[in-house]
């Protein structure tokens, strides 16, 4: 395994920057707090457009606790589960200004307190914000992970332990970033496109679907231990 993670860690930094900035716009770190918030269940390319005019429209976290519930829903509509984002950035935002002193919190424990903010947001905050290294299992990473044979857990918490545990700590924050380029790019989650993967020949599920994509002499030849 410890070969296995090395080689993928390679590859990845030789394909794909290890500086990547975060996909979502932001300037404060309130501003990711709630654009991340807002990512559950919707791209970043939407949320993004959503946030271009919702941060003008709200400035801050103060602005933001002193919202009003119907015109944030309305205002965040097209990033899904509206309603209860909309109350959950509200309430965040009121312990943000109250218990907090308008500084977000930088322990998991803190962060995780707040509405609408689990794990995942959390570690977004903790890398991007305070470069604390944090492991942020998304979509692409859960599905890449189990692909690369990292994990074998489908729980996102989980994931994430089983992730800090073979990954060297200086990787923890790239590993996210650089995931989601591999993702979007070639490892995608209905057709990846295996034959023209860097990755293919130190991927278990690579491997499996050229075998599967071979002609039948070729793998006759492969399942007798023949070279072809």
């Amino acid at each position: 395994m410890k070969k296995h993670v090395k080689n993928i860690l390679r590859i990845l930094d030789e394909h794909y920057e290890k500086e990547v900035p975060c996909f979502l716009n932001y300037t404060t770190p309130f501003e990711l707090l709630v654009a991340t918030i807002l990512s559950a269940q919707c791209t970043d390319d939407r949320v993004n457009i959503v946030t271009e005019n919702l941060f003008k429209r709200y400035p801050d976290a103060n602005s933001f606790a002193q919202a009003s519930l119907d015109e944030l829903e309305m205002s965040i509509k097209s990033t899904g589960f509206y309603k209860n984002k909309a109350k959950n950035i509200i309430k965040t935002a009121q312990i943000i200004v109250d218990k907090y002193n308008n500084t977000v919190p930088t322990t998991i424990e803190e962060l995780t307190t707040l509405y609408g903010v689990g794990r995942k947001t959390a570690n977004v905050i903790r890398g991007n914000i305070y470069k604390i290294p944090s492991v942020v299992v998304d979509t692409h990473v859960k599905r890449i992970s189990i692909r690369w044979g990292f994990t074998l857990n489908t729980d996102p918490t989980l994931i994430e332990f089983d992730l800090m545990n073979i990954l060297p700590e200086e990787h923890w924050i790239r590993y996210n970033t650089q995931v989601i380029m591999h993702g979007r790019a070639i490892c995608t989650a209905r057709s990846p496109k295996c034959q023209e993967c860097m990755f293919n020949i130190n991927c278990p599920f690579g491997l499996l679907k050229l075998y599967e994509n071979m002609p039948d002499e070729v793998r006759q030849c492969v399942d007798k231990g023949h070279m072809y």
